[in-house]
């Protein structure tokens, strides 16, 4: 049975955003239908409201109605060069790990780093809330996020081949 998989981005949030580099990259690996070559039952949840409440909302809402084996947050990160993929998300004195093994999941891959800061933002609260969400009730769910950089000429290609690699180690 393939594993079921819930992918998440955000909408742009400032004024001179054009899009958001997470959602880019999920439209990209649709347009070229990349997506499809992965064994995994795929559900997007594009273009999250950047809210600290109803970002986690729609994520958890989705979580809870599909069940999925593993869900992918994306988010943007400007002044990142890599994708990053964040270790833990944190609330006050409190931080959740991912469950995911991040240090294979990453192991020869040219443009994605680990981060243990995803930021003091909506996608930090976000993942928090997710990994919480999953720990509170038990599920038997993974969940990763992942910051996008600014995608261009020079790193669209690499970026995408990273972010497919470690969707299908997933």
């Amino acid at each position: 049975m393939p594993t079921k998989l819930l992918l998440t981005s955000f909408d742009i949030w400032k004024a001179h955003h054009r899009s958001n580099a997470s959602d880019d990259l999920l439209n990209i690996l649709i347009e070229q239908a990349l997506l499809a070559t992965l064994d995994a039952e795929i559900t997007l949840l594009q273009k999250l409201p950047v809210d600290f409440q109803r970002a986690p909302q729609a994520v958890i809402a989705q979580l809870d109605a599909l069940q999925p084996d593993v869900v992918v947050c994306c988010g943007m990160a400007e002044t990142r060069s890599h994708l990053t993929i964040e270790s833990n998300g944190k609330h006050q004195a409190r931080t959740l790990q991912t469950t995911v093994d991040i240090d294979r999941l990453v192991d020869g891959l040219a443009m994605t780093h680990i981060s243990h800061d995803a930021g003091a933002f909506v996608c930090n609260d976000l993942y928090y809330s997710v990994l919480k969400h999953i720990a509170d009730r038990r599920l038997a769910c993974q969940c990763l996020f992942v910051h996008v950089p600014v995608l261009n000429e020079v790193n669209r290609e690499p970026i995408m081949k990273d972010f497919l690699t470690i969707l299908r180690s997933l």
